[in-house]
Parts: structure tokens; sequence; C-alpha cells
């Protein structure tokens, strides 16, 4: 059954056009699943039944994996073999009749204005590593992207003068969302002389680049916020979606309606981006608390 997983995989990549951290996690999770089958003698597709599925799901539970996991791996096994039904290699899908695990919907974790006025003035403006790591951070609180878009954005896909960044999301759709003035200001600064002292005299379509004049990975730019939250003496888990949260919570406290911040996080469906107005109504409800006097 790998080869049918590999056939998948190909699919995901060419036909798709899924991000490489996607089909990662889609192999990921599938390996482990075929893995599982394999324990019990299950060689062959047309052998899946719902049964197996369920088992599975079970299996992960008792390993102490969330509901969300157990969702997300369930998707996986139904996008699988949703895929090898349209290819005729199975007459029914097993994995449709399997219900998704209930997730309790955590609301997401923001940051106060000034905790992350706080976080952003931590880079040493006085180096090129510390103008980079500030421009990057007004740039995600700017305009709400995704670590992956931050680090696969182009030169060319900043217009300062305009005032907007074209970024490429979730299976590569394009969007054009406004960067702000000060997130303008610090890019001007890090491109004028920061950036080609990292590059030393070498050449990279990356707007952001490390000292060895390649692309920032995740890894290196997840530890530097990290570094940055524990300097500020922010006790919350800093994480660079945590800016995106952030971005979107601020901006719908502010009065930015829903449809406006939607686009701009680059969310297929609306539903998505509306966890954020309880985030907002949470925030209002505990200021009226505080403050009312019959709160």
């Amino acid at each position: 059954m790998h080869q049918l997983l590999d056939r998948f995989l190909h699919y995901l990549i060419v036909e798709k056009g899924l991000s490489r951290n996607t089909i990662e996690a889609y192999s990921h999770g599938l390996n482990r699943f075929l893995n599982h089958l394999r324990g019990k003698g299950i060689e062959e597709a047309r052998e899946i039944s719902k049964l197996d599925i369920r088992e599975f799901l079970l299996f992960l539970k008792k390993k102490g994996l969330s509901s969300k996991t157990l969702a997300r791996n369930l998707v996986s096994i139904r996008v699988f073999l949703r895929f090898l039904t349209e290819e005729g290699i199975l007459g029914a899908n097993p994995s449709e009749e399997v219900e998704s695990p209930k997730i309790a919907r955590t609301l997401p974790e923001i940051l106060s204005l000034e905790e992350v006025e706080k976080l952003l003035v931590q880079p040493d403006p006085m180096i090129p590593r510390g103008i980079r790591d500030r421009a990057m951070l007004e740039m995600l609180y700017a305009t709400g992207m995704r670590v992956s878009e931050l680090i696969r954005l182009q030169v060319n896909h900043v217009q300062l003068e305009a005032g907007y960044a074209l970024l490429y999301g979730k299976g590569s759709k394009e969007r054009i969302v406004p960067i702000g003035s000060e997130a303008m200001n610090w890019v001007q600064r890090y491109m004028r002389e920061p950036r080609e002292r990292l590059l030393k005299e070498r050449e990279s379509p990356f707007l952001f680049v490390n000292r060895s004049g390649r692309p920032m990975s995740r890894q290196q730019f997840w530890k530097s916020i990290k570094a940055y939250g524990r300097k500020a003496g922010i006790r919350k888990r800093i994480t660079p979606h945590l800016l995106r949260h952030s971005f979107a919570s601020h901006l719908l406290e502010g009065g930015a309606d829903l449809r406006s911040v939607q686009l701009m996080l680059g969310h297929v469906d609306i539903s998505t981006t509306q966890i954020y107005t309880h985030v907002t109504g949470e925030r209002l409800k505990k200021i009226h608390q505080r403050y009312h006097p019959r709160g």
C-alpha cells in the first residue's frame, strides 16, 4: 500500500499544489496508519474497513494524542481513501461512515497591545541581525501572515511605495495584504544596508536572509522570537502564530469587519475567522465585569 501512498502524495504535490509542510503531515500520519494496518496483517487497500479506522483512532487516543490530532489523522485517511476510490482502486470509501472526534474549541491566546510593544522593541537595532528581526516581527504583526509566508517572502513581492505585500498561502493561494507605515519603515531600514551585510555580496530573491545569505528557516525565527519573549518578560508561550492571533483580535477590537480580516488572514472559511470574535467578546466581558458598577 505504500506505493499507493506515493501516488497519492505525488497527486497532492502536482495536482493540488499543497505546501511541503502539508505534504509532510499527510505522509507522517498515513505512514503511521499503514504501518498499523500491516501490524494487523492488512496489506491490501480493499481490506480496510471502518472498524480498522476506528481501531487506529483508538490506538492514537491510548497513546495520549489529543482529539484535534485524532481528527486531523481521520481527515488525512478520508482524503487518501477518497483518492483511491476516484482512481477505481476502492469501490467505496470506508472512512465516510467514521465519525470525527469531538473537538473542544479553545480560544486562541493573544498578546495585549502592551505586550506586543514590549516584544517588538527587543531586537538590537545596532546590528544587522537585530534590524532584520525587528522588520520580521513588525511584518508579522502588521500583516497577520503565517511564518511560512514570512520566510518565503521575496523582495519583488513587497511593494513598499504602494504599501502592500503579495503572499502565497496554503495551496499556493495568492492574496495581497497592506503592510502599514511602521513595518514599511523597518523593512526599508533593513534593506538599505543590513540585508547587504548579511548577504556578503551574495544574491538571494528572498527578503529575509541569515548570516550565510540563505533564507531564514522556521526554526531559526522560532528560536529568536522565543528568546525575545523571555527577554521582554512575557509569560505567555511566544510563537510566530501568537502574533497572527493578536493581529486578528486587535483589528476586530478596533472595529474592523470580519470579512476584511478573513481576506487578510487568507482563511477560506469565514467560520475560522469567527473564533477571534469570541476572543474579543471574552475580553470585553472581563472589562465589563471589572469596571462596570453592576458588572
